[in-house]
């Protein structure tokens, strides 16, 4: 007790001076009382490096101590005055090595641990280190898994044809130590690009654990294979049979991992064996272990679809059955994948789903089972039959689903001629239901089956907003006050295709899942700095609430205000030189910023100071003139493979909108460094390279705004201020290729699908529609006529509120 209270109090205290000459003096005791390694422990945690060197030689002679508690005592407290004392404790390697050939077990696993990390900036010493304990040396299991665990980073590092160390590894699968068994196993298992036959001692090795008597054990190799199988299912497939004896198993958690293994590696003659096995096995196990079975089923019915009625049948019965709403959750996404991986499935699903909100407790699957049912239903053979089941919902369900019920039943009379009079008088008696958004819907439903147009337009309708954008604008309107006097503007969300909404639900999707998979990584170093702050989310989402949070965390950019704009990256340097730049224009209120994305392909060398100098190359615009640099922010280090980030901002005096060409050129300060340490030197040299040249073009300053009735909004702006100006493209081989061009030198969103041209087409219309920044409305019409003697010719009509963005944008083709 005296000893831990030591330790707790030693961060308060001022002087710790008379405690040392204590605790020395307990550390150099003859006797082996139990109070050595305890006081060795807490003289180490009050120690810093300026009282290292008096106790150094304690410590020395501590790690050789006979007593296993002593010297693991003097390892580990090494081990926590490594990171601050490098130098010192390196300078123990003599007595480290002797501890890890002392006869203590602990103490092997210690000093073999403390000897890594002595040496891990040297390959060849930690290579040789792996060669001489893999003979036999070692005595402890717990330092035989630690090797093992060494020997895999070394083969991380090779080509997957030179493995050095896997004669070594598969020679562990015989050790006499199931640790050391199971730990060399499932290193060969998660070697990079494995083969099958450098899997078969691995799952051999596990097969054998899967009939011991010890859970543990069993558990541990199911679970190493059920991982495997992900990957190489054909590889597991020999344990198949061991694995079936494994479902009645009574750890209930080794029986879910056995169902899910099989489920993963059967074939389909054994999948009505097994679907009988788990409908009793199913009552069994928790919600938690319900969801691994059922994301199971769900990939062995879109690996054989020819079961999918067996398969559906199994799900739309454990539907009905008890469960809260992750596990229901988890069966409804299993049958809307079926439905759309498998489109001879549809009917059979839409059915059972039927019957499951007759009866669903959950609001938000009843609502997501609507909006299936609206949008599939009218494409099978009899639509009719789901009309029931929706108007139900109309009649015994809360608002919400009420709600919801109303727009599937709005899809069916659109599509559906036959049934429209029929389904009108239906949402005629939603017109006086309690709740005003139920009415609402109504109303506006019932308006749209009046009116043919009205309803073509609905058909078409293929877009709809980044939800992830429109939520960013929702939260900077309620946090910004001096927002709150004007109406929020929906028309600065941007507008995507429905396609692209269900391709970054799947992007996320699958981003969860690798999230949760238990997958085993190397640390990677962390980029130290103000310059890692700008990078943003390499993996799906919005792009541009990415680049947005990473600025708000820099106190400079949080003051700009509401970013209006974000570009696509523009590459300023090739990919295979040894820096990588790229550039991202940011728009502001009334800044422009540009985010310098770099990295370091180099491994013996250190940028530091790293700023990019950036100057106006070339304009015919004088609004250019008026551009003030703010701020520059540089990276302060750029190690090698670690992406950092570097800000320019630009003041735009009155909201100028310049377009220009700019020169960049990066300057640092260059430092050799030792590839292996990443320690570079103290003396460097000023460097510079030169970068791409990046353009600001008038459709930086433009949203894409999709808009429902072109000729509404074109007639509503009216022609006061129309600007029409006719080019010759005769770069353009084709009208396809044009209006590729167009859209993106205009940087607006293409209107009723016009950007889908045929490929041999003659003439067509581009029907454009956008934001100026400021909140200008702004459309365009391009009409276009191809001769392959001349080109394309293109008529470009444009109309805003605003005259002089009208005038800019019609000057935006060059």
């Amino acid at each position: 007790m005296v000893y831990l209270v030591i330790k707790e109090l030693a961060n308060i205290a001022e002087n710790v001076i008379i405690v040392t000459q204590s605790l020395s003096k307990d550390v150099n005791q003859k006797s082996d009382v139990i109070y050595r390694a305890n006081a060795i422990r807490v003289l180490c945690k009050i120690t810093d490096s300026s009282m290292l060197q008096g106790i150094e030689r304690f410590l020395k002679q501590a790690i050789v101590d006979k007593n296993p508690s002593v010297s693991s005592a003097a390892l580990v407290s090494a081990l926590h005055l490594f990171s601050g004392n490098k130098e010192a404790v390196k300078r123990w390697a003599n007595e480290v090595q002797e501890a890890i050939n002392s006869k203590g077990m602990i103490t092997q696993y210690h000093a073999l641990g403390l000897m890594y990390q002595i040496r891990q900036h040297d390959r060849m010493a930690v290579i040789k280190l792996v060669q001489n304990y893999s003979r036999g040396a070692l005595r402890s299991p717990l330092a035989h898994c630690m090797l093992i665990r060494y020997a895999c980073k070394i083969m991380d590092e090779e080509d997957p044809s030179q493995r050095s160390f896997y004669d070594v590894l598969e020679g562990w699968l015989r050790h006499k130590h199931d640790m050391v068994v199971y730990e060399a196993a499932r290193a060969i298992c998660n070697l990079k690009d494995v083969t099958a036959k450098e899997l078969f001692p691995a799952v051999s090795a596990l097969q054998l654990m899967l009939v011991n008597h010890k859970p543990t054990l069993r558990f541990a190799a199911i679970r190493t294979l059920n991982k495997l199988a992900m990957t190489h299912p054909t590889a597991v497939f020999p344990c198949n049979l061991d694995m079936e004896n494994l479902i009645t198993d009574p750890n209930r958690s080794i029986a879910t991992f056995a169902i899910t293994t099989l489920l993963k590696t059967g074939n389909e003659a054994s999948v009505d064996r097994l679907m009988k096995q788990i409908t009793g096995f199913m009552s069994e196990i928790s919600d938690e272990f319900k969801v691994i079975v059922i994301d199971a089923i769900r990939s062995l019915c879109l690996k054989f679809p020819a079961k999918q009625s067996l398969m559906l049948n199994f799900l739309s019965n454990v539907l009905r059955d008890e469960g809260g709403y992750e596990y229901k959750r988890a069966i409804v996404e299993a049958i809307f994948d079926i439905i759309h991986h498998i489109p001879e499935s549809k009917e059979f699903a839409l059915s059972h789903l039927c019957e499951f909100i007759e009866d669903c407790e959950f609001t938000k699957l009843a609502v997501r089972i609507l909006h299936l049912l609206g949008a599939e239903g009218p494409k099978t053979a009899t639509p009719s039959k789901y009309i029931r089941y929706i108007y139900n919902r109309v009649i015994l369900e809360n608002a919400t689903v009420r709600a919801a019920a109303v727009s599937a039943l709005t899809r069916f009379a659109i599509e559906l001629e036959d049934l429209r009079e029929r389904i009108q008088v239906l949402l005629t008696r939603c017109l006086d239901d309690a709740e005003d958004e139920v009415r609402d819907r109504a109303t506006f439903s019932l308006k749209v089956l009046a009116d043919e147009e009205l309803r073509s337009q609905y058909r078409k309708n293929d877009y709809t907003f980044s939800w992830a954008a429109l939520e960013r604008n929702l939260v900077n309107y309620l946090n910004d006050e001096r927002a709150h006097e004007r109406p929020f503007d929906i028309s600065t969300t941007p507008i995507i295709t429905k396609a692209e909404e269900v391709a970054e639900k799947s992007r996320a999707k699958a981003a969860a899942q690798e999230m949760v998979a238990p997958v085993l990584k190397a640390p990677t170093a962390a980029a130290g700095g103000a310059g890692t702050r700008g990078a943003a989310p390499a993996t799906g989402g919005d792009a541009q609430a990415g680049y947005a949070a990473a600025m708000e965390r820099v106190p400079q950019l949080a003051v700009l205000g509401n970013l209006f704009k974000s570009s696509k990256p523009v590459e300023l340097t090739e990919s295979e030189t040894e820096y990588v730049v790229t550039c991202v224009k940011h728009v502001f209120p009334e800044h422009l910023v540009f985010q310098f994305d770099a990295k370091n392909t180099l491994n013996d060398s250190l940028l530091e100071n790293l700023h990019i100098v950036t100057s106006i190359e070339s304009t015919d615009d004088e609004d250019a003139s008026q551009l003030i640099q703010e701020l520059a922010l540089p990276i302060p280090k750029l190690a090698y493979d670690v992406p950092a980030t570097a800000y320019i901002v630009l003041r735009r005096p009155g909201g100028v909108t310049p377009t220009a060409t700019f020169s960049n050129v990066m300057k640092f300060i260059v430092k050799d460094c030792d590839p292996a340490t990443g320690e570079a030197d103290e003396e460097g040299f000023e460097d510079e390279y030169e970068l791409e040249d990046m353009d600001v073009s008038m459709a930086d300053y433009v949203l894409p705004s999709y808009i429902v009735d072109f000729k509404r909004s074109w007639e509503e702006i009216g022609g006061d201020n129309e600007i029409v100006e006719t080019y010759a493209l005769t770069n353009s081989a084709s009208i396809k290729a044009a209006t590729t061009q167009i859209i993106d030198a205009l940087g607006m969103q293409a209107i009723e699908s016009s950007s889908n041209v045929p490929d041999r087409a003659t003439t067509h219309t581009l029907l454009l529609a956008g934001i100026f920044i400021g909140g200008v409305p702004v459309v365009a019409r391009c009409r276009m006529a191809f001769e392959p003697s001349s080109g394309v010719t293109m008529e470009l009509s444009v109309r805003s509120p605003d005259a002089l963005v009208g005038q800019k944008m019609a000057n935006a083709i060059s």
